[in-house]
């Protein structure tokens, strides 16, 4: 397989990412040989996805959409990507699950062709969060799509958010469905789901709620087929005798993958560029963590996962979770926290990732995992699971020239007239006082 940018960066690009974040969704794209492109806001983001080789336009995806739709490339017939998800989330203040009835109102105005200007003022004046607004954008971009004379529709679409949106993608699959108003009748076969992470090799549990569409004649959409088990919340362990009793289509479903599994896959005695020597026994990873969260309601009931489990689902504040070693080490107060690598790692992005600009903890955490984007999209667009080389390789990203970041670089950004507003401003600290 060819590194990312080798040749020219837009050659052949089939993949358009809405609100592609660091690159879950390209990196699985990358493995599964298909080339993307991401439209991304946020600087730091895009400074990670220049330095691993990712086509990228730092900019607003409804700017791009109302001003620059024909910078993107014609070759472009998938749709995908996964809406800022913070006013959905449970860990937010769930503005957007409470304005779930207002949305649903809102896309079936926009698919019956009602002005669009219009709705924005109403999103407005209804006070709805700008963020809970953009879970439109991916409509808006197919509508437009359809709209033009020189596009055709796009063949498939992959969207993603957190469970609290799938009753949005419900009403969505419905539409795609109809062919009605703005769609001109053009119809999808199209469904959605839950899916869990870890049943699918991720090394941590997380729920996300994914819509799949393709165009009718491309033949039917099929729900993505877990590889590894469910892992029990109440610490139910699955043996090996019952993971022999859930067959599948590779002949048994996995044990769920440990987070002491998976950083051992990615350390430097393994061939991987992780040192997790300090998490280290007698030769063997053993930890627990402690959430940054609280459990149950109660702030201070902090939950813990054994190195023996999959982590909590990594977020923005991955880096604020403490590691002990020992039941010694946290009554003494000595705690660890996982590096960058490391919850990249428990994200299933390469062990080599070349994380770069600020907030990195929460690029990692606002990422899809590349894991489970691998088995979404390769179900999405070939009707199969991944290959077992294909997973194989996902474990390291292929070095990428700084004449390549550069490349992407003066596409993504130019002279930065295009860029978001004060999209590269600097903040610099207030000069320290003599003393």
């Amino acid at each position: 397989m060819s590194s990312p940018g080798s040749q020219h960066p837009l050659d052949e690009v089939r993949i358009l990412d809405l609100f592609a974040g660091p690159g879950g969704l390209d990196v699985a794209a990358h493995f599964l040989g298909f080339k993307s492109i991401g439209i991304e806001w946020d600087r730091n983001a895009c400074e990670t996805r220049y330095a691993a080789g990712l086509p990228t336009y730092h900019a607003d995806v409804s700017v791009m959409r109302e001003s620059r739709f024909d910078e993107i490339p014609s070759s472009v017939d998938v749709l995908a990507g996964g809406p800022p998800c913070q006013s959905f989330s449970v860990a937010g203040h769930g503005a957007g699950r409470a304005a779930l009835d207002t949305v649903k109102e809102f896309i079936h105005r926009l698919v019956s062709g009602k002005n669009e200007a219009q709705i924005d003022k109403d999103l407005h004046a209804m006070g709805v969060d700008p963020r809970t607004a953009l879970v439109l954008e991916p409509l808006r971009w197919l509508l437009k799509a359809i709209e033009a004379k020189d596009r055709d529709p796009y063949r498939v679409i992959v969207l993603e958010q957190v469970p609290a949106v799938l009753p949005l993608w419900e009403v969505y699959a419905q539409l795609l469905r109809s062919g009605e108003g703005r769609l001109q009748g053009v119809k999808y076969e199209a469904d959605c789901w839950e899916l869990k992470t870890e049943q699918f090799g991720v090394p941590q549990t997380r729920t996300r709620a994914v819509l799949v569409a393709r165009l009718v004649g491309s033949g039917a959409v099929e729900r993505p087929e877990a590889t590894h088990l469910p892992f029990d919340l109440r610490r139910g362990q699955s043996s090996a005798a019952q993971a022999e009793m859930l067959p599948n289509s590779r002949g048994t479903r996995a044990p769920w993958l440990s987070m002491a599994q998976a950083l051992d896959d990615a350390s430097t005695p393994r061939g991987g560029s992780i040192d997790i020597s300090r998490l280290r026994t007698g030769g063997k990873t053993e930890f627990f963590v402690v959430s940054n969260y609280g459990s149950n309601g109660d702030p201070k009931n902090r939950g813990r996962r054994k190195s023996s489990e999959p982590a909590f689902t990594v977020t923005g504040k991955v880096s604020r979770n403490k590691v002990y070693k020992s039941a010694e080490d946290h009554d003494a107060g000595r705690s660890d926290r996982f590096t960058i690598a490391e919850s990249g790692v428990l994200q299933t992005f390469p062990h080599n990732f070349p994380w770069s600009g600020h907030h990195q903890a929460q690029q990692v955490g606002n990422a899809v995992p590349p894991r489970l984007g691998m088995h979404v999209l390769s179900r999405a667009l070939r009707g199969i699971a991944p290959t077992d080389d294909e997973l194989a390789r996902s474990a390291s990203w292929p070095a990428v020239p700084d004449a390549t970041a550069d490349e992407l670089r003066a596409i993504g950004c130019g002279d930065r007239s295009q860029c978001p507003r004060d999209g590269h401003k600097v903040t610099r600290a207030a000069p320290k006082s003599a003393p």
